[in-house]
């Protein structure tokens, strides 16, 4: 089963009897998942099973929910503002399907977006943040961004920050693998703030019944919301140059992705003017082979679009000499400047405890 078939049968979008057997034998596995996902919380939260302080501060940004929330851009953010507030941010990560010693993707594009900020990725997130800490860097590392931390409990973080994207929030109401939660919503009682993000691409009565929805969950996170949007800021080619969407010109293109999100990367696409005239989406973290990018260039073709324009997660991964893929540059925002102070006072209080 490839993963559009799976949302269509999770979200119900899917209506065959067949598919009504599959949704209740998922939700039979989606009972057990439950049960081991609450356990390993309440050995946690009991102290049965260890956390291990790090020597500076620790900054968790995770989900509740697979696939993309737009983790990436909002860890550059933080780093961003965390060096404004006069900090010396590294950041740690599992290094999920990383095909090489470079890294996986996700650091190749925090190597673009922060590329002062040193990088550890490792899945034990404890040697990550030892050989961050006994990185060559010049200067001494005062806080740790970990990168989908949510769920890796063994390292204690001082500010706990929640994503949440406002286009599928709650992964349809159901664990994984019934739904694409990863845990219950009670997860959000561990959060210090949360952050909605695609805010830009649903309605204002969407996003405030959103943030009732945590509040009743997790009532010490009424006001603790901060919504941030995702701007288009140009294109970019594999060999770093930069140019502004209105150099397409209203040209017809074609778009591709392998990430958790494809639907909202279309919209952003679609914000941004573009002309989308066919798309083709790979599985999350998928590694393109020449045939993969063969066929999307013929896909293109087809469809009347000279060039493909993808993420900088996929950007990444496709070779210098495959001409005709540009990344989509974006960039998370805070949407209002209340919002933005209430994270940076969240951002210093962890300096000050």
């Amino acid at each position: 089963m490839n993963e559009a078939t799976y949302r269509k049968i999770i979200s119900g979008e899917a209506r065959s009897p067949g598919s009504g057997v599959l949704r209740l034998s998922l939700l039979l596995l989606s009972w057990a998942y439950t049960f081991v996902v609450r356990l390993r919380n309440w050995l946690y939260d009991t102290g049965r099973f260890g956390i291990h302080k790090a020597p500076v501060p620790v900054i968790s940004v995770g989900n509740l929910t697979t696939g993309g929330t737009g983790k990436t851009p909002v860890t550059a953010l933080l780093c961003q503002r965390l060096r404004q507030l006069g900090q010396h941010p590294g950041i740690i990560s599992r290094g999920y399907r990383a095909a090489d010693a470079d890294g996986n993707d996700e650091k190749k594009v925090l190597r673009i977006l922060v590329p002062d900020v040193p990088h550890s990725q490792n899945p034990d997130r404890l040697r990550a943040v030892a050989q961050l800490m006994n990185s060559t860097d010049s200067q001494p590392i005062s806080a740790i961004v970990m990168d989908d931390g949510l769920q890796h409990r063994r390292l204690h973080r001082d500010l706990n920050l929640i994503l949440v994207d406002a286009t599928n929030p709650f992964g349809y109401g159901h664990l994984l693998p019934r739904g694409l939660l990863r845990e219950p919503l009670t997860g959000f009682q561990r959060a210090d703030a949360v952050l909605v993000t695609r805010c830009e691409q649903v309605p204002e009565w969407q996003l405030e019944q959103l943030e009732q929805t945590i509040g009743r969950v997790a009532a010490h996170l009424r006001g603790k919301t901060v919504r941030i949007r995702f701007e288009p800021t140009g294109l970019r080619n594999q060999a770093g140059q930069r140019t502004e969407i209105t150099a397409l010109n209203g040209s017809a293109v074609f778009l591709m992705s392998g990430i958790g999100n494809p639907e909202a990367f279309q919209k952003t696409c679609e914000l941004a003017g573009l002309k989308i005239t066919g798309v083709r989406w790979f599985p999350d973290h998928h590694h393109f082979t020449a045939e993969d990018l063969h066929r999307v260039k013929q896909l293109a073709r087809e469809a009347g679009a000279a060039i493909v324009i993808t993420t900088l997660k996929d950007l990444v991964k496709i070779p210098y000499e495959e001409a005709g893929f540009q990344a989509l540059e974006i960039e998370a925002v805070v949407s209002e400047k209340s919002e933005q102070e209430l994270l940076d006072q969240q951002l210093r209080t962890i300096f000050h405890a």
